[in-house]
């Protein structure tokens, strides 16, 4: 990656990828080591062969993400900011989640999606409302568990025998059911990967509430970076929730 935001963009990663390596539950690309010139910089990791699936290739990935979900924080965040993306991921600590998510997750990429002419200023919840409404319908004791942060079906690949590995990390402590929306954005993962992540796991709230609230998130995200294209998949989590105007909450 070029110049000093490629640079920082592969160091968070880096520290990203050894924070979950340090749990010892999920298998993780060794860091090997990060390279800087004048012409930018390079992240250099082990070499995984990417191989087929076995059958319980999905339920080991399910039941490892579950367990790695188990390593707990005082307080959601991360020591530093970081990335979704190329867009910036805001990290500070906060004690309530819904503090965290409504300011740093949401009103964070929504005043950014209005900057970017994407929305406009009228559609947008004022930052107490959303959290307002976040401490409404969250559940009452979440803990904050650590994150991979953009778990997508790309960034999860098959090693020898079948063995699940995770990549591309944007990670910090936050619900653990976050994780699980973002895998159910494209069209989800197989069945025995939910199943087996339950065994572990069980939803301590309305899965269908938290997959639409977590996923607008993300949405957010792919809208300040693809455009208007994901314009009314976020409108439309945004209308069944907020209403149409910051009046409304």
């Amino acid at each position: 990656m070029q110049g000093e935001r490629g640079s920082e963009m592969l160091t968070r990663e880096a520290e990203g990828l050894r924070a979950l390596a340090a749990t010892d539950e999920i298998h993780i690309p060794r860091v090997i080591g990060l390279t800087r010139s004048g012409y930018g910089a390079a992240l250099i990791l082990e070499y995984i062969e990417r191989q087929p699936p076995k059958p319980d290739s999905m339920t080991r990935l399910g039941r490892r993400l579950a367990h790695m979900h188990g390593h707990r924080a005082t307080r959601f965040g991360w020591e530093t900011n970081n990335f979704i993306g190329r867009l910036d991921q805001i990290n500070t600590r906060e004690a309530d989640w819904a503090v965290f998510y409504g300011r740093h997750r949401l009103a964070y990429q929504m005043r950014l999606a209005v900057r970017n002419g994407l929305m406009s200023a009228g559609e947008v919840p004022a930052e107490e409302n959303l959290i307002a409404h976040l401490r409404m319908h969250l559940p009452a004791h979440i803990g904050p568990a650590l994150l991979h942060g953009d778990l997508w079906s790309g960034n999860y690949l098959f090693g020898p025998g079948g063995t699940p590995f995770l990549i591309d990390p944007a990670v910090y402590y936050g619900h653990a059911e976050v994780d699980l929306a973002m895998t159910r954005l494209f069209g989800g993962f197989d069945k025995s990967f939910y199943a087996a992540y339950r065994e572990v796991r069980p939803c301590d709230g309305d899965e269908n509430y938290l997959t639409d609230i977590y996923q607008l998130y993300y949405l957010l995200v792919h809208l300040n970076l693809f455009g208007s294209s994901y314009y009314s998949s976020v409108r439309r989590i945004m209308d069944r929730y907020f209403g149409r105007s910051a009046g409304k909450l």
